[in-house]
């Protein structure tokens, strides 16, 4: 019963992607609740994250949601590719993001 965030998560994420037998599910317990971490093709990380990054945020919003069912934090580290090409944004640009 512990393990139903990571279940849902990989039920989820294989449904979404290409390539489901690339996706990696980890999960760690500490004192901050629990850490899952999500590792896919690097193909399939646009289906992962969406538009402006809606489906990851649908995705935690989801594992929450699971998580208080089971009395649990639950937070997603989505993994990002190795050879990865995305900007790097400073921390004025991640701020900036952040204001509405």
């Amino acid at each position: 019963m512990a393990e139903r965030d990571k279940e849902f998560l990989e039920y989820v994420v294989k449904a979404l992607v290409d390539n489901p037998s690339a996706v990696k599910v980890d999960r760690k317990v500490d004192e901050m609740g629990v850490l899952i971490t999500l590792k896919t093709d690097p193909a399939d990380m646009g289906k992962i994250i969406g538009r402006s990054g809606n489906t990851a945020k649908a995705i935690r919003t989801l594992l929450r949601v699971v998580g208080m069912k089971n009395n649990a934090r639950v937070n997603l580290k989505i993994e990002e590719p190795e050879g990865s090409t995305r900007p790097v944004k400073s921390v004025d640009q991640a701020m900036d993001d952040l204001k509405i």
